[in-house]
């Protein structure tokens, strides 16, 4: 990490302003760091220092969560924003159409899912090989191990 100098320290946040107006707690801080999400730099006296665009950043990895986007995933966009720039709101209408299409995949594969359950469960014999409404004669166990009705990806 690259030091920063005593006149910069000013313009910058601890770790505890970083989590205080972020909402989220100082080892959350640390995890995101650790995980490349954000960055810091170090003071003289080896405090990490955060530059005031990581609020935005922590903005959008917490959005991004909570509609379950993967951390890899978000890791990996947010490599694409230029570094020391606060993410402007183009840069997020790109992520956000970016994540888009994955949350529709996700969103249709999950309405399958649950209109398939609610048939299998209807009939109560739970059982996928033996049952003669979803899969007579056993016919799915030619496509190999694993549950075809209810994973087809």
């Amino acid at each position: 990490m690259a030091k920063i100098s005593p006149d910069e320290i000013s313009r910058t946040l601890t770790v505890g302003e970083v989590a205080r107006r972020s909402g989220i707690a100082v080892s959350a801080v640390h995890f995101y760091e650790a995980k490349h999400l954000i960055r810091s730099r170090r003071t003289e006296g080896n405090q990490r220092r955060y530059p005031r665009e990581v609020l935005r950043r922590v903005a959008i990895i917490k959005v991004a969560q909570r509609v379950g986007i993967p951390l890899a995933e978000v890791r990996e966009a947010l490599s694409g924003l230029p570094a020391g720039r606060t993410p402007t709101a183009e840069d997020w209408q790109a992520l956000s159409s970016r994540w888009r299409s994955a949350l529709d995949a996700r969103i249709d594969k999950l309405v399958r899912l649950r209109d398939q359950l609610d048939g299998c469960i209807g009939c109560g014999c739970l059982s996928v090989r033996d049952c003669p409404l979803r899969n007579p004669w056993d016919a799915l166990s030619e496509q190999g191990t694993g549950p075809r009705l209810l994973d087809p990806d």
